[in-house]
């Protein structure tokens, strides 16, 4: 299982795939943009990301208007919704200088489109297209991706398994390089929210769908949520990204910051290498303490040569000599004759016993 992504392989044999998701963090100023992938790039991300929309055409004044109160993460806004989405949005001419500075800094540009323009507009830009998981509903966009025949990215926030199955199923006729991510859409940063992740679920995606790669896209704090994902399969990580915490905006509060990036790579990199091989055998590491740790038979006092070995005469103590008589075998032992003197304390061999 693998897909290739620009000039990076990503699948289970491969390293994780950190894509920071620079989204509003710009808070409109181009910039502001270019710093972030820099810093995103010297945190150890592999690819920066954006989203590409516009306030009309993502968001419905009259609907958020019309509503009793703004809720979840929008509550703790200061403006409206259609005003937040449209300070936020990345501008069209941006895309070929963010793509270059990318390009400049060695990883790999992409973005979220959240319309139809958006997405023929980014073609010629991106390697690949992210599927946010609002719009895991909305299959002709889902299909208008795909059939730019470029790897997909699918969040599944907010969904049930039969939202997932609608969108996977109709992809995969038409574009079979797809990248399904388990996500949770609360964007509060709340410690609650670990109880949600149901990173589980992976499971349930590698049952339903053993050829796709899976991924994970994150809002909890720390690493745990991370690492968990990547033990359990995922290649894919994305994490939204500033370069401040405290900044005013949508997505500053739970975004990583690139002390807590370069931190999330580094532990990752320790994972991966930790997960090491499914073969149970002794370790490389462990030639010298599969021999201090364990035990061998030893001459509990001085035998005789044509004693016979009662079980009063082993003991059974560490180290285990390299061609002594394991503990194991120990009944096998009782009865035979000592074919030589043997020292207290000296390991038992079989050349010694008949």
């Amino acid at each position: 299982m693998e897909l290739k992504i620009g000039n990076t392989l990503i699948g289970d044999n491969h390293p994780t795939w950190f894509i920071a998701d620079i989204a509003a963090n710009h808070d409109g100023s181009l910039e502001r943009a270019l710093n972030l992938i820099h810093l995103a790039a010297e945190a150890g991300a592999d690819a920066a990301k954006f989203q590409n929309f516009r306030g009309p055409e993502i968001v419905s004044d009259y609907g958020f208007s019309h509503m009793n109160a703004q809720v979840s993460h929008q509550a703790k806004w200061k403006k409206s919704v259609t005003q937040v989405y449209d300070e936020a949005s990345v501008p069209f001419e941006w895309t070929p200088i963010l793509k270059e500075e990318c390009d400049k800094v060695g990883i790999t540009y992409f973005s979220s489109p959240y319309d139809f323009d958006a997405i023929d507009m980014l073609d010629p830009f991106v390697p690949a297209y992210k599927i946010g998981s609002g719009d895991i509903t909305w299959i002709e966009a889902c299909l208008r991706m795909a059939r730019k025949g470029k790897p997909v990215l699918l969040a599944t926030g907010a969904s049930t398994i039969g939202d997932v199955q609608r969108a996977v199923e109709a992809i995969l006729p038409v574009n079979p390089q797809l990248v399904l991510m388990q996500c949770n859409t609360n964007y509060t940063a709340a410690d609650g929210n670990f109880d949600n992740i149901h990173l589980n679920v992976l499971k349930t995606y590698r049952l339903m769908w053993p050829d796709l790669i899976l991924g994970l896209s994150d809002h909890t704090h720390g690493h745990a949520t991370v690492l968990g994902a990547v033990a359990l399969g995922a290649r894919v990580v994305e994490k939204h990204f500033t370069d401040d915490n405290h900044r005013e905006g949508p997505d500053h509060a739970f975004a990583m910051n690139p002390e807590s990036w370069a931190e999330m790579v580094t532990a990752t990199r320790q994972l991966e290498r930790a997960m090491g091989s499914a073969n149970k055998t002794i370790a490389e590491n462990e030639h010298d303490t599969v021999v201090v740790q364990r035990r061998c038979l030893r001459a509990a006092q001085d035998i005789k040569a044509g004693q016979t070995l009662t079980r009063e005469l082993i003991d059974v103590l560490r180290p285990a000599t390299p061609g002594a008589i394991m503990p194991y075998d120990i009944e096998q032992v009782v009865g035979l004759t000592a074919r030589q003197d043997i020292p207290a304390g000296q390991e038992l061999r079989w050349t010694q016993l008949g």
